[in-house]
């Protein structure tokens, strides 16, 4: 691979959440200034701007806003909090339509007080009364499935089987699958179920990070890419096979690393998307 190649930073996205300690305009001087070419925005990020502003920022900046994050946690017990969340994942598309995203990626939910089958009808229900608004606005949906230790209250998609079954069965060009290495490493029928992502052309995202051994804590002891045990090399070329030429999209959430000096870990970053994201 030439020089040029291990250092194009072109697809390199890095979500909000990732530098979470920064301020949004902030962040965006400083992924701007490293080379990345896209931005994916946390809702909580522009709590003292509008959307609107914000993504004038990005754009302002050279970088693209690639998606908005989150949306989702359809199902409950309870019928109101129910309307609620589809209230707020509306809220949710025309914020991103405000910000210029393309894509709201939808982290689904669970409510552990009933069955997991129950909690995905549910899902399904909201998300189908969703997408006709973001269909009008032009707004695409992304189902990420979570690592199975989420079940409980985060998400009852644990599976790129259940996401694409969930997607094929609602059948709408605006709704599709983020991939995100950390959730879906483990799982024997990846590469099948990227494929089939392919064949449909619903691969709408691919989120990139490590599963650190030991990991001190599931939700906030994530990995820079190279750090721990996913091959994110592997997953990569099977999601570009599938036709997929979107950005990957650097997803950390660490306690460890949001306390440390965040121009070094951001430094760390790129040199690691360098090594082990590029020589590919």
């Amino acid at each position: 691979m030439d020089k040029g190649a291990i250092n194009d930073l072109t697809k390199l996205c890095i979500h909000t959440i990732t530098t979470k300690p920064l301020e949004i305009g902030t962040a965006i001087d400083k992924f701007s200034s490293l080379g990345a070419k896209g931005i994916t925005v946390w809702r909580d990020a522009y709590a003292q701007y509008s959307p609107r502003q914000v993504g004038e920022m990005i754009r302002n900046s050279g970088l693209e806003v690639v998606s908005l994050c989150r949306g989702g946690f359809f199902p409950a017990a309870d019928e109101h909090k129910r309307k609620e969340a589809i209230a707020d994942n509306k809220a949710a598309v025309e914020e991103a339509s405000e910000l210029g995203a393309p894509l709201v990626v939808l982290v689904c939910g669970a409510d552990p007080r009933q069955s997991l089958e129950t909690s995905r009808d549910q899902i399904k229900a909201g998300i189908e009364s969703v997408l006709p608004l973001a269909e009008k606005l032009q707004i695409r949906l992304a189902i990420e499935p979570l690592h199975p230790v989420y079940a409980d209250t985060r998400s009852a998609i644990t599976t790129m089987k259940q996401a694409n079954d969930m997607v094929e069965s609602i059948e709408s060009d605006f709704l599709g699958v983020a991939v995100d290495v950390y959730h879906v490493w483990w799982d024997e029928g990846l590469e099948n179920e990227i494929k089939r992502c392919g064949k449909h052309d619903n691969l709408f995202a691919f989120h990139i990070c490590d599963w650190k051994v030991p990991s001190t804590d599931i939700l906030l002891d994530r990995g820079i890419m190279g750090e721990g045990c996913i091959n994110i090399s592997r997953i990569k070329k099977w999601v570009n096979q599938a036709g997929f030429d979107g950005f990957n999209e650097v997803e950390i959430f660490s306690s460890a690393y949001w306390a440390m000096d965040q121009d070094e870990y951001l430094q760390k970053i790129v040199e690691a998307y360098k090594t082990t994201v590029l020589q590919t």
